[in-house]
């Protein structure tokens, strides 16, 4: 086993590619851990403290990495707690990354102005299981279609007649002349812990997550 996954004073940090990447090594920079502005190729490195261990990885494989003690910590959106189901213990909200989850739809079909889905209404989507669960809580009978790219597209072509997608900014949907629905939940960056790692190193995290805090709001 690697020092650095049992030494109280080290951590292995695992890093999300992608959106939430430019704000969090932003973040670590601040906290005096300096990571390199874009990963590369490379899937780890050892940061200039000489104590932080530094793991790029896909975000969905963060919580994964986080639960069977690969890592001992992570940061990584709420999107992905949301469809993982990872045993990984969810400390704080950091407050950057900030999208929402939502139904959307073609502005001609006008379910945002009330008018019924569809008998037998299909929803695109890359989040099965929120999608599911939001869905069968309204009792509405929907056939998920899983998609991993362009679900904007689906209800442009008669794929499905709704999606559930993340937002940001919205210019995505303007663009294609699609409108929210509904909107099922926001998501921002968590910093996740390995609960076993995080009784071993409470000192360690405790203090990398108090620096990562702008402001504090540690949930409770």
């Amino acid at each position: 086993m690697s020092t650095s996954l049992t030494d109280p004073e080290r951590l292995v940090v695992a890093l999300p590619k992608g959106a939430l990447y430019p704000e969090a090594t932003a973040r670590l920079a601040e906290a005096g851990i300096v990571v390199p502005p874009e990963p590369g190729r490379r899937l780890n490195v050892l940061a200039q403290d000489g104590k932080t261990e530094l793991l790029f990885l896909r975000p969905t494989d963060v919580p994964t990495y986080v639960e069977f003690g690969a890592a001992d910590c992570g940061i990584v959106g709420k999107d992905v707690l949301w469809e993982t189901e990872r045993d990984v213990c969810e400390l704080a909200d950091l407050g950057f990354g900030a999208c929402r989850l939502v139904v959307a739809a073609r502005r001609v079909d006008r379910y945002h102005e009330g008018a019924p889905l569809p008998t037998f209404c299909r929803a695109a989507t890359k989040f099965v299981r929120t999608a599911e669960t939001y869905f069968a809580e309204r009792d509405l009978p929907v056939q998920i279609v899983p998609l991993h790219g362009s679900v904007e597209l689906a209800p442009l072509v008669g794929l499905a007649d709704v999606i559930v997608d993340l937002v940001a900014t919205g210019a995505t949907l303007r663009e294609h002349d699609l409108v929210i629905v509904h909107e099922i939940e926001a998501s921002t960056a968590r910093f996740v812990v390995n609960p076993v790692r995080f009784r071993s190193k409470y000192a360690a995290m405790t203090k990398l997550l108090q620096a990562l805090l702008r402001p504090p709001e540690v949930f409770s």
